[in-house]
């Protein structure tokens, strides 16, 4: 039995438990040499005589997808699963497993630790401290304000217990809202253009889908306040960059932190040049716990469906 290995935070060296389950199962263990997630074209030949795929953020495609004579299962080391052309492995039989709620904690400490950043603009100020310039800059304070959340999951909980813990008014949207959540921790729940225009600091979680993709563009952008932080730790393709990049030099927005983007690694954004942007390269999840938490549930769901166990995270039934 062959498995390939992609994700660049899953290797020996820190979870050696992990690997020594995976080699007492598998014959050979492929793993992924260039520190990134990996296109079509690196895909295709190393899935070629593969069984399972323990997969990060690669581009899954209908065409690698055919490509795979062999492959059972791709085991998303992670929540999301936009990168899987799901429908194409559904067809050629291939299982397609995630692990959700096991990165929440981490991702949304994460979309806090941007929230701050752009507050009182800690960058910037380290940057210009480090250089030998003395530059005082004016933040805001986070109390008193008003959070939207968009997407109240596990992630976006974890947003909201952080927001209580700095006196924020909370406001949000999720389309499957949990209402006795929302009693029980005084969030009004709204509709979408609501949470939009009345919020100080909107932060983003959602799955990327024909429903949000882009769901943040020119004319959602309009219905924000002046000088709002967008902060978005989910999917890139939920924000159109170019219409945030417009927003921020017309002083619409006062900040974005983006721990996702529309290509990744992005090249030459123009967002890159404002010093009112925070960006991370797609790192929400990547704590000590969380990649531990997050290995040992890729893992297991890989075993699990290639021994004929029951798996409960499985996405393409």
């Amino acid at each position: 039995m062959k498995i390939l290995i992609t994700p660049t935070s899953l290797n020996p060296e820190k979870q050696p438990e992990l690997f020594y389950k995976l080699n007492e199962f598998a014959d050979e263990l492929v793993m992924n040499d260039k520190g990134r997630p990996l296109n079509e074209e690196e895909l295709i030949p190393l899935l070629k005589d593969c069984d399972g795929f323990i997969a990060g953020l690669d581009n899954i495609s209908e065409s690698v997808i055919n490509s795979c004579n062999r492959l059972r299962v791709i085991s998303r080391y992670g929540a999301g699963y936009d990168r899987v052309d799901i429908e194409a492995a559904k067809r050629k039989g291939i299982v397609v497993t995630n692990t959700p709620g096991v990165n929440a904690e981490a991702v949304g400490e994460h979309a806090f630790a941007l929230i701050l950043s752009l507050a009182r603009r800690v960058p910037f100020l380290n940057n210009n401290t480090k250089s030998g310039q003395w530059v005082r800059s004016t933040g805001v304070e986070l109390s008193g304000k008003t959070i939207g959340i968009v997407g109240l999951g596990a992630i976006g909980k974890v947003v909201a217990r952080c927001s209580q813990s700095f006196n924020m008014k909370i406001i949000a949207y999720d389309p499957f809202i949990n209402e006795k959540f929302c009693r029980e921790n005084k969030i009004d729940a709204l509709p979408l253009e609501e949470v939009l225009s009345k919020a100080d600091v909107i932060s983003l979680h959602l799955p990327l889908n024909n429903d949000t993709r882009h769901l943040i563009n020119k004319e959602t952008l309009k219905l924000m306040k002046d000088n709002a932080i967008l902060i978005n730790t989910s999917r890139g393709g939920i924000i159109d960059e170019e219409a945030a990049y417009e927003a921020l030099v017309d002083k619409k927005l006062g900040g974005l932190g983006l721990d996702a983007f529309e290509e990744e690694p992005p090249k030459d954004s123009p967002l890159f040049t404002l010093d009112n942007v925070v960006v991370t390269p797609h790192t929400g999840a990547h704590t000590q716990e969380a990649t531990n938490k997050m290995g040992q549930a890729a893992v297991t769901n890989l075993i699990d469906v290639l021994s004929g166990r029951e798996c409960p995270f499985i996405v393409n039934k």
